[in-house]
């Protein structure tokens, strides 16, 4: 089913609507009393479609939006319905919103009184502002106290491959879900659910008992993974848990919050399903981060994050055809420091964007080596990062590079991840494409991908993940998306590449499932030395 079917089937309505209020997409709405959408709404000014104070709400919620550059949410009555709001900036002029009927909370902001379970609650501000409470009731009656927070994976990929209006929905219908309140007959704690983001939910509990929060946030957790369908299409989400208690881990309800938030990141970059609680190695940890993140200033400052490089080679003969590039921070005390470690960080702190510039900018003193290093034939290949790529002066940027002859066009290869590319539209990359620089799709079977896009892109060849690649020979699994992504590539024309070539087995099966380039362990150039042989020797 198309995402258009999808979102014309949603309850809540969706606009997608300019600064000056003129409407460009409008969809849904069916479980809007008053605010249904018109076919004929798109084009016109919102005032003409609804009622005059529901029109300047939205657009105050909208230029809100757009100015602070992030998501406002609002409450409003109009003719005794209560409705909710939220917009989302979707570049300088226009905003995402999303309006539902509101749902009355049948409980009391506090953890005592009725036995009802509260409606999930997706205002953030009410519901932080609702654990402030909660802890200093719990600190003034010495009474206890956690919070578990719950990171749903697939949530972001679906906003950006599909639509927000969409991932909105699948959110929804995953919080309504979750089971019922606790049976207090059980000794089962009592909780209250919040919406931190897009992606992350929040829990309360009134316990301090870490084998009964574990228990009930693992119950979560499963209903959470149970397929939901939307539309006739069915969606995955995976969960991934942590939990931080009042006076053991924090004693403020914004600690409290990140270091649930900080368990919840540990429990997903172990891929682990079980619920993690905050440790106070996480905490060492947390503070060892936030001291990466000053010392990455200065070294993206220094220039002293770069590439080193590795070769590309034909599988069958051993020849060089690219030299390709990754992130290598040598720390003056730190030693080595791994880029799954330091580009977490980059990412949270908002300096992705910033280092994938500083690193382009320092292809040009590497080019003279590697040009020397090579044959006049042999590219290099250059992976800008996620929040680079996403950023609206990606192809300035790469444009402006080329402009000052750092290197030449045709010797230039874009490396841009799956997840990144089917996030942002294709076509500035065309001229970047008319200029000769090739582009790559890296990472290709890691998350969602769009064949779609790949028939409008102008793109050359598609890299398949690593992961796959060094399974490729033990794992059926393996074997079927490695020949799935190379049928793909050879379909839509394009390159197919392997990276993680380690041994002459992955080598002799790649080729023979129609792969003939890759790079990995196998060829004595993978070094971040840039003046090894241009025709390294296979290895055995």
């Amino acid at each position: 089913m198309s995402a258009d079917a999808l979102i014309e089937g949603l309850p809540d309505l969706v606009v997608l609507i300019r600064r000056d209020g003129l409407v460009l997409e409008c969809g849904g709405g069916h479980g809007v009393p008053g605010l249904r959408c018109r076919l004929d709404a798109a084009g016109k000014r919102i005032e003409t479609l609804w009622p005059a104070p529901v029109a300047e709400f939205l657009k105050l919620l909208m230029r809100r939006s757009l100015a602070l550059r992030t998501t406002a949410e609002a409450r409003l009555e109009h003719d005794g319905i209560a409705y909710e709001a939220r917009a989302s900036a979707r570049g300088p002029e226009r905003a995402l919103c999303i309006i539902r009927q509101a749902s009355a909370s049948s409980r009391d902001d506090s953890l005592e009184g009725s036995d009802e379970r509260p409606r999930p609650q997706l205002d953030r501000r009410g519901f932080l502002r609702r654990c402030k409470e909660s802890m200093a009731m719990a600190a003034l009656r010495e009474r206890p106290l956690a919070v578990a927070v719950i990171q749903l994976d697939g949530i972001s990929d679906i906003a950006q491959i599909i639509a927000t209006k969409v991932s909105e929905q699948i959110m929804s219908t995953a919080i309504l879900r979750l089971p019922a309140k606790s049976d207090e007959r059980d000794g089962k704690p009592w909780w209250y659910l919040g919406q931190l983001s897009e992606s992350l939910l929040a829990l309360v509990f009134e316990s301090a008992d870490r084998e009964a929060i574990g228990e009930c946030v693992a119950g979560l957790s499963a209903s959470l993974r149970e397929p939901i369908a939307i539309g006739g299409a069915e969606f995955h989400l995976t969960p991934y848990a942590g939990v931080a208690i009042l006076g053991q881990d924090a004693s403020t309800p914004k600690l409290l919050l990140d270091h649930a938030r900080a368990a919840a990141t540990e429990a997903r970059r172990r891929g682990s399903s079980e619920v993690c609680f905050f440790t106070d190695t996480m905490r060492l940890e947390s503070l060892a981060r936030l001291d990466i993140a000053r010392e990455m200033r200065e070294a993206i400052a220094h220039r002293d994050i770069r590439l080193r490089y590795v070769g590309r080679h034909d599988l069958g003969t051993g020849r060089l055809t690219a030299w390709v590039g990754y992130l290598r921070w040598l720390h003056p005390l730190r030693g080595e420091i791994r880029p799954a470690e330091f580009l977490r960080v980059a990412e949270t702190t908002g300096l992705a964007a910033q280092l994938s510039r500083a690193v382009l900018g320092c292809l040009k003193e590497d080019f003279a080596s590697l040009a020397a290093a090579a044959d006049p034939d042999v590219r290099v290949s250059f992976g800008a990062l996620r929040h680079h790529v996403l950023h609206e002066d990606f192809a300035a940027d790469i444009g402006r590079f080329l402009a000052e002859g750092a290197l030449p066009p045709e010797r230039l290869e874009l490396r841009i991840a799956e997840r990144a590319l089917v996030a942002r539209d294709p076509l500035d990359l065309h001229d970047l494409a008319r200029l000769g620089a090739r582009v790559v799709v890296d990472e290709v079977a890691r998350g969602m991908g769009s064949l779609e896009l790949l028939a409008r892109a102008p793109l050359w060849g598609l890299q398949l993940d690593r992961a796959w690649v060094t399974g490729l020979r033990r794992e059926t699994q393996s074997r079927k998306v490695c020949q799935a992504g190379i049928a793909v590539a050879q379909a839509f024309g394009l390159t197919p590449i392997a990276s993680g070539v380690d041994d002459s087995g992955q080598r002799e099966a790649l080729l023979a499932l129609g792969c003939r380039y890759g790079s990995g362990d196998l060829f004595r150039d993978a070094a971040p030395d840039i003046t090894a042989p241009a025709r390294a020797a296979v290895g055995v």
